[in-house]
């Protein structure tokens, strides 16, 4: 029997919250004001989830996904919301989440939302192969979406796409490869191995160097600016190609001054522009490939950074000294109660905390407003039609 559902709002992890009976039940692919018909598709944490059957009274902000796979892949969970619509959702998912998680009220209002190209924008994927297909997981399963284009993916990688189509059809193409990850500059591209059953052979990275024209065997030189980073196969970098040129600029602001740390540095994206506006700069990375990367890039750029090879948390708890600003991009786990205590100890004038996870954002921003001050919230929409949040904060030492 289907249940008649009115959408209350979005929550993080792109469902539609609804009540029935006392019960909170989360659908996907749905906008908050909707009225729908929907299945029961089980529980979980005192959570019922359903499946949308119909939409019986649509948002106005309802549009036509563009990809012919939506609602199948789990790749993509915003593409039937306006683009507009996505970026308030977002803000507001946000705002909810610092009340809720960390206690911190912060009205969406006040939170600034950075845009991007809707679409087009990805410069990383990772594809998933089996029986001779290529495609995505789908949503809430493992079980493979094929796919021929992915409207969310560059250029580049959408001619990979179709090239790798073709491939996979081919007697030499390796049955044990189960997924695979491209990384492209539009001209050049990298491929990493992420799941396989055995070794794959050199002839099979010949072959796509033969078939895909740019391949690389080691590093890939992304240009971001005048800068050019060197990215090796284990470091991170950002995917969205389109804000990568305003992202420096967005995170820093107008920072200036003696001394400042960027922990988390990866290859170097914010430390490089960091050393052109303080006369001393510290890179804190525990990747030893984005380390070495780093060094590159300071020397191509001929800019003084010293490199520190160590976790966040083991750099802090030795640290001596207070820098006018501390920069900390961690992955989405985030900072943790070790390296917000040592934040406090610390004391730097500033803290830039950029997040890709809204909760474990929260967690750590309530340990900081023991010290701090929320000065501005932005939000950098660098995944459009997906949950995905990414959130710099700029926090000032309370007096």
């Amino acid at each position: 029997m289907n249940l008649e559902l009115t959408i209350e709002k979005l929550v993080y992890g792109g469902e539609g919250l609804s009540r029935m009976d006392g019960e909170i039940i989360l659908t996907p692919l749905v906008i908050p004001g909707e009225i729908i018909d929907a299945a029961t598709a089980g529980a979980r944490q005192k959570v019922r989830r359903a499946r949308l059957v119909t939409v019986k009274q649509p948002s106005p902000e309802r549009v036509t996904p563009i990809c012919p796979v939506f609602g199948r892949c789990g790749g993509c969970h915003y593409q039937h919301i306006s683009y507009a619509a996505q970026l308030d959702y977002r803000r507001e998912i946000l705002a909810e989440t610092l009340r809720r998680v960390g206690q911190i009220t912060f009205e969406a209002s006040r939170i600034t939302a950075v845009p991007s190209e809707p679409f087009s924008y990805r410069n990383r994927a990772q594809f998933h192969f089996e029986d001779r297909r290529i495609g995505y997981r789908a949503l809430h399963s493992k079980s493979l979406v094929a796919i021929d284009e992915c409207p969310i993916s560059s250029p580049k990688i959408n001619e990979i796409i179709r090239t790798l189509n073709r491939m996979v059809r081919d007697p030499r193409w390796p049955n044990f490869l189960e997924s695979l990850e491209v990384f492209t500059d539009e001209t050049t591209v990298q491929w990493n191995v992420l799941e396989t059953e055995r070794p794959v052979a050199v002839r099979f990275f010949e072959w796509l160097a033969a078939e895909i024209p740019g391949t690389v065997t080691g590093p890939l030189n992304y240009s971001v600016g005048s800068d050019r980073f060197r990215v090796s196969g284990n470091s991170f970098f950002q995917i969205n190609r389109g804000l990568l040129p305003q992202l420096q600029s967005l995170v820093l602001g107008d920072a200036r001054g003696a001394e400042a740390w960027d922990l988390y540095a990866g290859v170097g994206l914010f430390s490089l522009d960091l050393a052109r506006r303080f006369e001393a700069v510290t890179a804190v990375e525990s990747g030893r490939s984005a380390v070495d990367d780093l060094s590159e890039n300071a020397h191509r750029a001929r800019l003084k950074i010293k490199s520190v090879s160590q976790p966040v948390e083991d750099f802090l708890a030795s640290a001596t000294g207070s820098p006018d600003l501390i920069l900390a991009d961690p992955p989405r786990a985030g900072l943790g109660s070790r390296a917000v205590a040592s934040l406090l100890a610390v004391k730097p004038s500033t803290i830039i905390l950029v997040a890709c996870d809204p909760a474990t954002l929260a967690r750590d921003l309530k340990g900081l407003l023991a010290g701090y001050d929320i000065d501005k919230i932005t939000l950098v929409d660098l995944f459009p039609q997906t949950f995905h949040i990414e959130t710099v904060v700029r926090l000032v030492r309370r007096t």
